[in-house]
């Protein structure tokens, strides 16, 4: 047909992708984020020639509140690490997307210096818009990247929800921005996320000088209380400016500390072991629940279940059992 883009083949695909070409890198990644069923078995063969070639970079993590500056931050911490050699990616966790249209890194605008420079990639979530498309696209992406040479990864999430945990999964390290006025701040903040995070960073510190100290301490007997992750390492609070860099070097270095001790202990090597099962826990139920929801027998009985139980008419236990005994795997 006139006018048809041809696709590349695997090999094709494989070679581009280990010869850092970006063209090819973007059609990889917009590959495995398709749902074509073709386009996903074909992702398959590839992922698994790549996968070897995986699994060397710094993988971290990045959530705050919204308004704590993470883009901005994002920024200044790449063009940081890319001015001193290192290859950065930075990609995206919003399952929100596919209902607002775009992701929280939006138009790459927003990080103008860092998504023209030649040694980092910016990929927003892709727009699917369901938290397991997301999460599997952003762990199959991660294998891409490191294939293609990038050593360090930081995966942007939310800040609210069940995004955080699983980007927790899929990171060497989760680094959580805060702003000062942490009385303040604490109030609104679940405990899940200070549970999650290797490494707190009250950000702005160059707007909000006057409540720093307060905020240090308030977050630090908040993480005092709480049972560390690692035996190896308890969570600091650090102080930094995202706008202007200050704190930024600092920061690193305990990102780094913290890489060297984990991989001495083995703990490093260990949390990636344990994050590929649980996501193969959650792509089993993922699966299962896709293939469920997209049954015709579940669909021809779904409707009329679901108004029968919001009116009373039918026990939640009884209509699951119906739709259970009407689910036939294809």
């Amino acid at each position: 047909m006139a006018g048809t883009v041809r696709q590349p083949t695997i090999d094709e695909l494989f070679d581009g992708v280990r010869m850092g070409d970006r063209a090819i890198i973007g059609r990889a990644i917009t590959l495995i984020e398709s749902r074509n069923p073709e386009h996903q078995k074909k992702a398959q063969e590839l992922l698994h020639r790549l996968l070897p070639y995986a699994g060397k970079a710094q993988r971290v993590g990045i959530s705050g509140v919204p308004g704590v500056g993470k883009s901005t931050f994002i920024e200044n911490l790449g063009m940081w690490l890319v001015s001193r050699g290192h290859k950065v990616a930075v990609l995206a966790v919003d399952p929100s997307s596919g209902r607002t249209g775009g992701s929280i890194l939006g138009d790459k605008t927003r990080m103008e210096q860092l998504s023209a420079s030649e040694s980092a990639f910016i990929r927003p979530s892709p727009s699917a818009g369901v938290l397991g498309g997301v999460a599997r696209a952003t762990r199959e992406t991660m294998v891409i990247l490191e294939t293609a040479g990038f050593d360090t990864v930081l995966v942007e999430t939310v800040g609210t929800g069940q995004s955080e945990t699983m980007v927790a999964d899929m990171v060497d390290f989760f680094l959580v921005l805060m702003l000062p006025g942490a009385g303040d701040e604490l109030q609104g903040i679940k405990k899940g996320i200070l549970e999650l995070a290797d490494m707190v960073a009250i950000n702005k510190a160059d707007i909000f000088a006057e409540k720093l100290k307060q905020a240090v301490r308030e977050y630090k007997s908040a993480l005092h209380i709480l049972t560390d992750a690692s035996p190896s390492w308890h969570p600091p609070v650090v102080t930094c400016s995202g706008l202007k860099g200050e704190g930024v070097p600092e920061l690193w270095d305990r990102i780094e500390k913290h890489r060297r001790i984990m991989a001495e202990s083995g703990e490093r090597e260990a949390r990636r072991r344990e994050q590929r099962l649980t996501w193969l826990d959650a792509q089993i139920k993922d699966r299962l629940l896709s293939d469920f929801y997209g049954n015709a027998g579940v669909k021809a009985n779904l409707i009329s279940l679901t108004e029968a139980v919001r009116e009373g008419e039918v026990t939640v236990s009884a209509a699951v059992e119906q739709l259970l005994s009407g689910y036939q795997p294809e």
